[in-house]
């Protein structure tokens, strides 16, 4: 039993193990050490005093021992980088502030036997698409069931009597209403009323919050929620996400995915793998799950998941398409520390509790922009013309500067190019003309609702 009061931390993706872990780095200790008296050798060797006479044969000695030193570092230097290699991921990100150490998820090896063509994101190493070409992903996600590896994400329990005090402290929604298994997607945010990550936040039925936030936002994650932190080793294998996912996994469970809601979770036995924990979300707009497995069940169960001629892998290029497509922000390019959620479009997540009480991070700041017009709101775009891409300038119709696109692509559901960005208030209502700027040329663009493409979440009838 937690003690009253108490808080602790479990977190997932290899995070907090490296915090635990002992390196068998085969540092020398004195008795290996080819100079005898480890570190103090430097400073003794340079402060020596000969003779005259025996300078010529000291700085010759110096020499050998410098040389022997040389080798012996190059000797360590060489193992310390196998080590890396082989250290838990947040460990290893910690150690790479000198060497620019991608991560791996449990996955990664699997990705390259598939034909992933593999790209550094957010300090990992992802595949971007597999063999086939990013709109045949995007449209078998749609139409069949994809399998993605989101195994970079934050995974973190949080256990204690006041679990739920603690994360209220943190976030904009409202923790203390959410039923037994039940998730909600919420929002850090700062004083100032910016967003500091987006986040989804369950109440599990086994005692503790379950908490998925961004890999990008890792660091400073950890820093607003750690109190005490013991290690876990999970990878999340990734979403199944389509229209047939919850049928392609139906065979491979006993529970009934029917009474299994959208932002709903439960922990069963997946292809034979136990303690999966199954979540009813996505990023696609499509129906689909999300599932937390052990790491070194992580290739067993994608390899379960494959079997099914419905189930192919997509990456991050289909990934970002499809959530554009369903109007979803991507942190760090749609939100930001100098968003509000009010400006953001994600009024939504404001707990009614939470807003009345005023008790949240930069409440001050985002309740009366609830009431009022606040000065830019994020808004969806239909663009005529080339691609439309981030940091594209919008304009009005006679050519003022409005503000700036934050995602943009072709949709290959629609034949059309889609975006987000920020304009001024009075500028975000559906209809509006607009005009985008690509490659010095100007192009015309209306404001639109989002999702450009229905979602089909499944919610009970």
């Amino acid at each position: 039993m937690e003690a009253p009061g108490a808080i602790s931390l479990q977190l997932g993706v290899n995070a907090l193990c490296a915090l635990k872990l002992r390196l068998p780095l085969g540092l020398p200790t004195p008795s290996s050490d080819p100079l005898g008296g480890g570190e103090t050798y430097l400073s003794r060797a340079w402060t020596t005093s000969p003779s005259v006479p025996g300078r010529v044969v000291a700085s010759v000695r110096r020499l050998h021992q410098l040389r022997a030193t040389m080798q012996w570092a190059g000797s360590m230097m060489s193992r310390l980088r196998s080590c890396l290699q082989a250290l838990p991921s947040a460990l290893r990100r910690s150690l790479s502030s000198a060497q620019d150490v991608l991560r791996r998820t449990p996955l990664y090896d699997f990705h390259l036997a598939h034909g992933g063509k593999m790209v550094a994101f957010a300090g990992w190493n992802l595949p971007v698409q597999y063999r086939d070409s990013h709109v045949d992903s995007h449209l078998h996600t749609r139409r069949h069931c994809s399998l993605f590896d989101v195994s970079h994400m934050l995974q973190t329990k949080i256990f204690g009597h006041d679990r739920v005090k603690l994360m209220e402290s943190l976030v904009v929604g409202d923790i203390a209403e959410l039923k037994p298994n039940q998730g909600t997607l919420s929002l850090f945010t700062n004083e100032a009323g910016g967003i500091l990550d987006d986040l989804i936040v369950t109440n599990t039925s086994e005692g503790h919050l379950y908490v998925v936030s961004n890999a990008g936002c890792w660091e400073k994650d950890l820093t607003l929620m750690q109190v005490s932190s013991t290690a876990w080793h999970r990878g999340r294998a990734a979403p199944g996400e389509g229209p047939t996912a919850a049928q392609v996994l139906q065979a491979g469970v006993a529970d009934d995915l029917r009474k299994l809601p959208f932002m709903t979770s439960a922990v069963m036995e997946v292809f034979g793998v136990s303690g999966c924990r199954v979540t009813r979300c996505g990023y696609t707009g499509e129906d689909g799950v999300e599932i937390s497995v052990l790491a070194a069940e992580a290739v067993r169960l994608a390899t379960a998941l494959l079997e099914n001629p419905e189930v192919k892998l997509a990456g991050l290029a289909a990934r970002d398409s499809l959530r554009l497509e369903a109007g979803l922000c991507l942190y760090g390019n749609d939100i930001d520390e100098h968003t509000t959620p009010v400006e953001g479009s994600l009024s939504w997540t404001l707990g009614k509790r939470r807003r009345a009480a005023m008790d949240f991070p930069g409440a001050s700041v985002i309740v009366p922009q609830l009431k009022g017009k606040v000065q830019r709101r994020r808004v969806g775009l239909m663009c005529e013309g080339a691609p439309v891409r981030a940091h594209n300038p919008i304009l009005s119709t006679e050519g003022t500067v409005l503000g700036a696109v934050t995602s943009g692509c072709p949709s290959p559901c629609l034949r059309k190019n889609v975006a987000m960005g920020y304009v001024p208030y009075e500028y975000s209502r559906p209809g509006t003309l607009l005009l985008v700027e690509v490659r010095r040329k100007q192009q015309m663009a209306m404001v639109s609702k989002m999702p450009f493409v229905p979602t089909n979440y499944y919610t009970l009838k």
